[in-house]
Order: structure tokens, then sequence, then C-alpha cells
């Protein structure tokens, strides 16, 4: 999407912004050694950098001295060029959007009202408010008129995430800081959420810096990952890819740990394979016994039941017909799908809670095909060739205090 010097796409909205931080220090009164020590780094506009480390490294500390939730002691930082202590530090954070572990929402706000916070700080009048989050709502896949009233305790813990991201994005900011946003939510849920935050960024383009302590979600998220020892001090910045091919020293192997093959799972996506379309899809207001009928001439025991949204919902198979008043309870509801933006890695573990092949969901979560085991096998076979007959030097990580 084209987008202009200060980042603003040809449709109107807000695109990344490259951050920058050259020297920078946070030492704490009374402390011998820095939290931070002289931290230089390049964050590029529209992607996803990843801090990983271990806890109590500094990477959080990192993060906030961008919008100045903790203010360095020393150096500077740039977003899109203008340095941030240049800014007033309220006017700084309404142009950058933060999203922490869970939530972080006002209990007495309903969903709504979270997520206008800072377009009412900014002065929007409240027809585009109200816009912003209706048009939010359905952006992170909530339908406005079941959520749009709830208040935080009404939520699970993953659709309170997606409210989280909601509100970070409602001023439509350059910059998205996320502090281990997805740390508190079971691993399905999670994984949902992964694939909803690369999704939304396909759309999107931020500029999105993502603390964890999590190796495995630092490789599927990242275009780039940032691999922290103690003040921040920088062991290697670089690629997923290349990490993982070619650690830069035995502690940064120590974050990819075992089975490093396998992680690479982890860097090809569902879109990159080949979907199959056998499964047979009905539509949730058919009756039983038409489905029935159905089956009964695909000589295929399962269908697909899909909502009036085309989004896979049930298994049903034909021996749960001859009871069912209802596609809406007949058979079983899914446990788990994965998305077009899901790993091989997330399918693979989806294939073995549901014992067999998974459905696929598109970007509106529509149904894309399903993914089965063979293909996941045969790609595994093919990445084992290719690493045992091509050059295995990866690229240049390299140890970087200074990474550009």
């Amino acid at each position: 999407m084209p987008r202009d010097a200060a980042g603003t796409a040809s449709d109107g909205t807000t695109t990344g912004a490259e951050i920058t931080l050259t020297n920078v220090t946070k030492r704490y009164p009374g402390s011998k050694t820095p939290a931070v020590d002289d931290v230089t780094m390049t964050i590029p506009a529209g992607k996803i950098v990843i801090l990983v480390g271990p806890s109590g490294c500094g990477k959080t500390t990192t993060m906030r001295m961008i919008n100045r939730l903790i203010e360095p002691t020393s150096g500077t930082i740039r977003i899109g060029g203008e340095d941030t202590q240049s800014l007033n530090p309220d006017r700084l954070r309404r142009k950058i959007g933060y999203a922490i572990q869970q939530a972080g929402l006002f209990p007495h706000f309903t969903v709504a009202q979270n997520i206008a916070v800072v377009p009412k700080l900014l002065g929007w009048d409240k027809k585009r408010i109200d816009d912003r989050v209706d048009e939010l709502l359905d952006m992170v896949g909530l339908d406005v008129g079941t959520f749009r009233d709830r208040y935080p305790r009404q939520l699970s813990g993953g659709q309170q995430q997606r409210v989280g991201v909601a509100r970070a994005l409602a001023a439509d900011p350059p910059v998205l800081l996320m502090d281990e946003p997805f740390g508190a939510v079971d691993p399905i849920t999670r994984g949902n959420l992964q694939d909803e935050l690369l999704r939304l960024q396909s759309e999107l383009h931020k500029t999105i810096v993502f603390v964890t302590h999590d190796f495995d979600e630092a490789v599927k998220l990242g275009d780039k990952i940032a691999v922290l020892g103690e003040a921040s001090k920088i062991l290697q910045y670089d690629t997923p890819e290349a990490i993982l091919a070619n650690p830069a020293d035995d502690t940064v192997a120590g974050f990819v740990g075992a089975g490093a093959s396998l992680k690479q799972l982890t860097l090809l996506r569902v879109r990159d394979v080949e979907l199959r379309q056998e499964a047979v899809t009905v539509d949730i207001d058919e009756s039983p016994a038409a489905v029935r009928e159905k089956l009964s001439r695909s000589h295929n025991p399962y269908a697909l039941v899909l909502d009036r949204r085309r989004r896979p919902c049930r298994w049903v198979h034909a021996r749960d017909l001859p009871r069912a008043t209802s596609l809406a309870t007949a058979g079983k509801p899914l446990r788990d799908v994965v998305s077009t933006q899901s790993t091989l890695q997330d399918a693979l573990e989806a294939m073995l809670a549901e014992g067999g092949a998974v459905p696929v969901t598109g970007p509106q979560g529509q149904y894309a095909g399903t993914i089965h085991l063979e293909t996941v096998i045969e790609t595994i076979q093919t990445l084992r060739e290719e690493h045992n007959g091509g050059d295995s030097t990866g690229a240049d990580g390299g140890t970087q205090q200074e990474a550009r």
C-alpha cells in the first residue's frame, strides 16, 4: 500500500513509522548497574520486531522508554525522525498504541467506552468515535451487537485481549507497543490471538514492538527478533530464519533450544501449503434430512457445518442426523481451527487435538479448506532434505550491540 513520508497510506490510514534507539541507557537511583545499558537499534517502519529475553533482562524497560512510561537516563529515541524528548509525554503516548497482558481494561467501562478512551482525549466527535468503535470491533472479530455494551467481566480472556488490541489501535497510531499481551490466556486462545494479530498487521502495516519471553512466539510473529541479554545487551538482531539457522552464541542457541529443525515449521504458514477441498460443507440452516441425503450421495460420513457467515463451527456425522432437529446442536463443536495466518506447527498441534484434518479459515474467518497430516509430514521431509543438502551457514546474524 503506497504511503507518504509521514506514514500515511493512500486510503488515509496511518501506517508504521521507523523507530531508532541510539545509546539508550536507564539507571535507577541507588543501583550500581544500569537496567538498560547503551542500546542502539533500528526498528523498521511497518514491521513486527520482537524483544525476547529472560525475566529481568530489561526488555520491558526498553520498550516502555519508547513511549516514555519510563524516562531514559541518556540516549536518544526517535519515531519517524522526531525526538521523543521534544514531545509532551501525554501527547506522545496518545500517538502510540499500548497493549499489555490481561488487557488492562477499565472494569467500570463498557467495551465501547474502553475502546473510545484515546479518541475522546483527542477530541473526536461522537459519531466519529462510534463509527471507529464499530469498525474496530469488526476488525478484531467481535460482533458489534453482542459485545459493544458488555463489561470486561462479561468477556473471556481472549475476548478481553481482542478489546485491548482494539483500544490500542483506536486512534490509528503508527506505532503499537505490546508487552506480553497473550501471556495470560490458554494455548489455543493464544494461537488464535497471534493469528489475529498477523492478519491485522497484513492490513494495517503498523510498527509493532512486541515483548515476550517465549521464543516460539517470537519466531511466529517477528519480522525481526532482538535476543537480549543482561541490561538489554543485544546478543543477536536478525530475522527468525537467520537466528534459527545460525545462532550468534551459546546463549542465543539456548533460546532456540532443542528441535531447531522442527521450529522451521513456525516459519511456514498454512497459506504456503495446498489446502484440500474434499470436505462436505453444509449451512447451519439446512435440515438434517437434507444433509443426510447429501452425505449419502458423497459417500462421506462427516459434514462440516458453516454458520451464516461461512465460518466453520461443527462436525456432524451421518449417525447424528436421524435424531437431530437442528444442525446448530447436532454433532460436536470444533475444538480447534487454524487460519491461513497460522503456522504449520499450529496446524500440527490442532490436528493432534482434533484427531485428524483441521478446517482452515480465511481473512474474515470464512472456510477456506482443510489441512491434513500428510501435508505437514511431506513439508517436514522437504525441509529435512533441504537442510541436509543445502548450505547451513545461515545468514549473517552476528553479535550486535549496534544493530541496524
